[in-house]
């Protein structure tokens, strides 16, 4: 009986062993993996997921994708904002219907989402996908999108 309770609860308990300590306490960053269903594709660096961090708790929060910066769909030129549809599309296709896997999560300095590692069902990095097909850039070395 023990052993049936334990495999149920420790699958869902691993989220909160994976929390790191900092000199503070508890620093909110989560090492993962964490299991997510996608919802959508926001833009080429940004998803929308739905993941179960505890039991039957279920969160809902956008990831940006760590590692890399795609053009904005309401770039600053015409050609910005036809090479960010490219780069949704790419994202979306490289996706497909999920489910992906989040690691290295931690807080987005402008809030409202957070950074990941995103992993595709394949095992592939998301954000290594998404540089090798030309679609996104490596962050800090971000291409003047309007220029090119």
């Amino acid at each position: 009986m023990i052993r049936r309770v334990l495999k149920l609860l420790l699958p869902a308990m691993m989220p909160l062993a994976c929390l790191r300590a900092d000199a503070g306490g508890i620093s909110g960053d989560i090492d993962g993996p964490i299991s997510a269903e996608l919802l959508r594709v926001i833009d080429g660096d940004t998803i929308e997921v739905r993941a179960r961090i505890w039991l039957d708790l279920d969160l809902t929060t956008r990831v940006r994708l760590a590692g890399i910066d795609a053009p904005e769909l309401n770039g600053g030129c015409a050609e910005e904002r036809r090479l960010a549809g490219m780069a949704k599309l790419a994202l979306t296709e490289a996706l497909g219907a999920g489910p992906v896997w989040l690691a290295d999560i931690r807080r987005d300095k402008y809030g409202g989402r957070v950074v990941a590692e995103v992993m595709l069902s394949d095992g592939r990095n998301a954000s290594a996908t998404m540089l090798s097909s030309g679609a996104a850039a490596a962050w800090g070395s971000t291409p003047a999108w309007c220029a090119r």
